[in-house]
């Protein structure tokens, strides 16, 4: 893993951000959060998270501490949100997909996986900015999900791999697909004209491997990190959605922290998002250049319009939850 280089990224934090509940008063004490991360620490989304975790130790002055636990050791997505969601949980504080967090009820989060629709990832980080996406963040506490969004991250664009050459949307044809649960990701794959297979994501190499499924779709950096190249080393870079990050605390552990106290953890979001920009934006090159190291065959899109078009009922389903919020999401682009 990379030494912290990253403490010196961002010199100063922009400033503090206003609660909804009647915060505690600061007692001193030390407290710990436990935070669960179903990646490896050296993914985007593990080295996002460590800067978060060192970004509240350095600004509570080490009285709190963020127990980091990477690579599903906590359980996967799934159980770790059930746990959450209850009361007593004991993992406070969670990283997981805006894709994930449709299926447990935030409709406004399901746009962010509507295929196609962010351009590029200076689009994704105007959205990220905007109080457009400070309210698809807050949306857990609107539905009453027990968790409260912190901050965003993005793990670069998500991108198809597999163990047999894809070149064309054609070339999905009858391929058992293991994509998220949200109901884009399992509509584009049935306009595809494949099969989509539930997979967890901790036997995803072992069902590539055994040949379950021959189709899976990661951020890049993820499919290097976790060795999916061995099982599928074909992938497509064609871009379908961007891996766009939510991390969620309970409402419990929120309310149990002073104002102070959460402004600290407000601030270490800030700070994280900004590395995790900078990161992904470095990653991506490096990740190609190692893959084309251990073979992995990487095959460009050079026009991307027959994807979109093969996928167009897709998109506008999946945006009539909320079409007005996705025009506005389309906007800034601009």
């Amino acid at each position: 893993m990379r030494k912290f280089a990253f403490i010196a990224l961002v010199a100063a934090v922009l400033g503090t951000a206003l609660v909804s509940c009647k915060p505690k008063e600061d007692s001193g004490k030390e407290i710990t959060l436990v935070m669960a991360e179903v990646n490896p620490a050296e993914t985007i989304a593990g080295q996002m998270d460590q800067a978060f975790k060192c970004k509240v130790e350095e600004l509570s002055g080490g009285k709190i501490k963020i127990d980091l636990q990477c690579s599903g050791i906590l359980g996967d997505v799934e159980s770790v949100m059930d746990l959450m969601m209850k009361p007593g949980s004991t993992i406070q504080i969670h990283r997981m997909s805006a894709v994930n967090m449709a299926t447990y009820g935030c409709r406004k989060s399901s746009l962010l996986g509507i295929p196609y629709t962010f351009s590029n990832k200076e689009h994704f980080w105007n959205f990220a900015l905007s109080e457009t996406g400070k309210k698809i963040l807050n949306e857990p506490v609107e539905v009453g999900l027990g968790v409260k969004g912190l901050f965003y991250g993005e793990e670069g664009f998500r991108n198809f791999f597999s163990k047999t050459k894809i070149e064309k949307v054609q070339d999905f044809n009858g391929l058992k697909v293991r994509g998220t649960n949200d109901n884009a990701m399992q509509g584009m794959i049935a306009a595809f004209g494949a099969e989509s297979v539930p997979v967890n994501y901790a036997d995803l190499y072992a069902k590539l491997q055994t040949g379950v499924i021959s189709v899976a779709e990661q951020p890049i950096a993820n499919y290097l990190a976790n060795h999916f190249y061995e099982v599928a080393p074909y992938m497509i870079l064609d871009g379908h959605t961007l891996g766009v990050m939510e991390t969620v605390i309970t409402m419990d552990a929120w309310n149990s922290l002073s104002e102070r106290q959460q402004n600290i953890l407000l601030e270490a979001g800030k700070y994280a998002s900004e590395f995790c920009r900078e990161l992904s934006a470095k990653e991506e090159d490096r990740v190609k250049a190692e893959l084309v190291k251990v073979g992995a065959t990487i095959t460009e899109v050079k026009d991307i319009r027959p994807w979109q078009a093969a996928c167009s009922n897709v998109i506008e389903q999946s945006s009539s939850v909320d079409p007005d919020l996705y025009k506005k999401i389309l906007e800034l682009a601009e």
